[in-house]
């Protein structure tokens, strides 16, 4: 061999060697870089604006004669950062990403961009680590420490989790839960977040990092650096030792990882440590992952602690989960043939199972089958969608996300969850109660809220419905990755015959991750009666349920018995309260940030982070046009028929708002010869405005109230960056409810 020869062949044996080492590190993740949180803002927003907000809410209060003591305030207890594994996924390039969203981007944004009163970070314990969560109390001190007035700060900051739970089975389904403390001190903190047991946390223990596969880092090589960093987020919470499950949680070291299975074991963890935080339910009706056919009857059960569930979020920017529908997406599942009954369709609803067995009969038909013979297949094929819970739509290969047109979905709810499970509906939950012990049957007793659920660091974005690829979870994926992210089975007229375990093991890719793009809203806010801006004044008001949640626009909202029962209260009562319920709509915005914002975190920062846009109130509001009242009345004997007992609306009050809101009171005749308990709450339903995804599939309907045709916001570049898809909607306010007690009754 000359020379020259064994020159190039040592550079190609040099060039091998490296390339092979380098891609050996990239799959061993030794070049992931962890992220940071992120430098804070130390600017807080001036006692004299503060003030100022205080002195109008203060005139308007009290020309509603209410008292201005009790201030209403408004936050969101809903956020995640790119420390939770959906958002860091969603800030990869290939989703059309903004990058890394760190806890210092949340708290600037509920200072200065939505300007919001309260918030709390609420990242997903599933990949929590020691490091991270010392992390998270160090940023939110951080944040709370920037307001100076320690009477009147200009906002609170709080520290949670979310427990985030996901059944494969509707027994085996409790859904998600934030966890939210009150102090910022260690002893007033959980030592370590606690993860739910199941599929998810086994998902990204064992592979969590494949869900990022090494070859995208190659195949989009100039952002390789961010495939490595999320591949190696997600394998440092894997290596995390579990906790001994034997062991009270207080006498656990602080940095392993713990899992608490069920609702009832993450009480237990909490009370071990000697704390009582707020523990909220939420995202209850969303079917993107709940099965078909869960309930919320199982929380009642006294080992699942309901009486820790005081408050619910009703609302946020994955949808509506208020409202009961008699409907059903399946009858249930015989699990040994995986073969179940497909409810008919009704007025409002379309099953999936249903349409799914449309499509191969439309398929069947064209290859010139007879009718007969295509409706049989068709017949088969709703019997095994029906058994296929959230993976319906992979029974039919090769479905453009058009063809389901809106099946699955409730199509005459207010901004309503993707897959609408009406079973776990906030009114199904108020409705029952659980019979164990029949001399004492119990049941929920919430207050209410909304949040927005964001996953960029954006609390509160509803305050204006703008970028929609910023301010909702939608995601603009990149030219060329549709099909890679978004992947399809051939197309066939068959039916595919999936078995549970190859459900399973698709993970969230047995979900409907392109279609639920249509449903991302701005989401909603939590608001409360507290009787100051501190954090044991704000913390206590929840604690009292005395809340209310909004679609995101900034309504204030009274509502209380005459002689003065507040939402959020049971009353013992022979005949019915006389209840009274004010409202004011919310500021009209002008456009661009105010220049205090600006000057906060000045100009460059303003765009990156706000979008050019924050809450800036004019001195107009939008005005109230109605109130409704809903009317709920609990079971009283095991089985009674939920749908009997919701009365929705149970009335109606039209409004004549001039513009300073509006007031109405009202009684129930029929209460006292009842002889049973109601539970009554009231939504303030403001004039219409536009807003992202309100009218989500966008359907063309025939004359039967049948979707024939729909126009997709998509999740990619078929729907333009610079359009929101807006539609007008009636922004609203629900109250927490006010819980009557019979006494003579039930």
């Amino acid at each position: 061999m000359t020379s020259t020869r064994k020159t190039i062949f040592s550079l190609i044996i040099s060039f091998v060697t490296v390339v092979g080492l380098y891609v050996y590190a990239a799959y061993d993740d030794w070049l992931g870089q962890p992220r940071g949180i992120g430098e804070i803002s130390e600017t807080a927003r001036s006692d004299i604006l503060v003030e100022a907000r205080q002195a109008e809410f203060a005139a308007v209060a009290t020309a509603l004669n209410e008292p201005p003591e009790k201030q209403i305030l408004f936050g969101d207890l809903h956020v995640h950062t790119t420390f939770s594994t959906d958002a860091f996924l969603w800030s990869l390039p290939i989703y059309g990403g903004e990058g890394a969203h760190p806890l210092a981007d949340a708290c600037d944004y509920a200072r200065h961009c939505s300007a919001l009163d309260f918030w709390s970070i609420t990242d997903h314990a599933e990949v929590a680590t020691p490091k991270r969560w010392a992390q998270t109390k160090q940023s939110i001190r951080a944040c709370n420490a920037v307001s100076n007035n320690g009477d009147s700060p200009d906002m609170v900051s709080f520290v949670g989790f979310e427990w985030t739970q996901v059944g494969q089975t509707p027994d085996a389904h409790f859904g998600h839960k934030n966890v939210i403390f009150e102090g910022l001190d260690d002893a007033e903190l959980a030592k370590r977040p606690i993860a739910s047991g199941g599929v998810a946390v086994q998902t990204l223990r064992t592979n969590g990092k494949d869900l990022v596969p090494l070859g995208l880092a190659f195949a989009d090589f100039e952002n390789r650096q961010n495939y490595f960093d999320v591949r190696g987020f997600l394998q440092e919470a894997a290596d995390v030792d579990l906790c001994d499950p034997n062991t009270p949680a207080n006498k656990l070291p602080a940095d392993c990882f713990e899992i608490a299975e069920t609702p009832g074991a993450l009480v237990d963890s909490l009370t071990e440590q000697n704390l009582d935080p707020l523990i909220i339910p939420h995202g209850t009706a969303w079917g993107f992952y709940t099965p078909t056919g869960v309930t919320f009857d199982k929380h009642l059960k006294a080992e699942n602690r309901p009486d820790k569930m005081e408050i619910v979020e009703i609302m946020s920017g994955h949808g509506n989960s208020e409202e009961y529908r008699p409907f059903r997406a399946s009858l249930g599942a015989d699990m040994d043939t995986l073969m179940g009954e497909c409810p008919a369709p009704s007025p409002n609803y379309l099953p999936m199972c249903w349409r799914a067995g449309e499509i191969i009969k439309e398929r069947c038909l064209a290859e010139g089958e007879g009718e007969a013979a295509c409706e049989a297949r068709a017949e088969k094929t709703r019997g095994i969608a029906a058994a296929r819970s959230v993976a319906a739509h992979l029974v039919v290969p090769g479905t453009p996300i058009e063809d389901w047109l809106d099946a699955g979905q409730c199509r005459d709810c207010f901004l309503p969850s993707f897959g609408y499970r009406p079973g776990n509906s906030v009114q199904y939950a108020m409705a029952i109660r659980n019979f164990d012990d029949p001399k004492n049957p119990t049941r929920f007793d919430w207050g209410v809220i909304a949040s927005s659920d964001n996953h960029r660091a954006r609390p509160g974005t509803g305050f204006k419905n703008v970028d929609r690829l910023r301010t909702t979870e939608a995601v603009q994926v990149r030219d060329g990755w549709v099909d890679r992210i978004y992947p399809k089975d051939a197309k066939s007229s068959m039916p595919v015959e999936l078995g549970i375990n190859e459900v399973l093991e698709r993970g969230f890719g047995a979900t409907e991750l392109e279609r639920q793009a249509s449903f991302w809203t701005t989401g909603g806010l939590a608001a409360v009666h507290s009787e100051g801006r501190t954090r044991e004044q704000i913390f206590a008001a929840i604690k009292r349920k005395e809340t209310y949640g909004t679609s995101g626009a900034r309504i204030l909202l009274w509502f209380n018995t005459k002689d003065g029962v507040p939402m959020g209260s049971t009353t013992k009562q022979s005949r019915s309260p006389i209840f009274e319920v004010k409202a004011v709509g919310a500021h009209k915005q002008k456009p661009g940030c105010p220049d205090d914002a600006v000057n906060a975190l000045g100009e460059e920062r303003i765009q990156k982070l706000c979008a050019n846009e924050c809450f800036n109130p004019s001195g107009a509001r939008m005005k109230i046009t109605r109130f409704e009242v809903v009317r709920i009345r609990p079971q009283v004997t095991e089985g009674e028929s939920v749908e009997k007992l919701i009365d929705d609306p149970w009335k109606v009050i039209a409004c004549n708002d001039n513009g300073n809101g509006c007031q109405a009171s009202f009684s129930d005749p029929e209460f006292a010869g009842s002889n049973r308990m109601a539970t009554y709450y009231v939504r303030a339903i403001q004039e219409p405005s536009q807003k992202i995804n309100a009218d989500n599939l966008r359907c063309t309907y025939d004359d039967e109230g049948n979707c024939i045709e729909v126009n997709i916001c998509y999740g990619d570049t078929r729907t333009a960056r610079d359009d929101d898809c807006l539609a007008e909607v009636e922004e609203r306010a629900w109250s927490s409810p006010i819980y009557v007690e019979h006494v003579n009754g039930k």
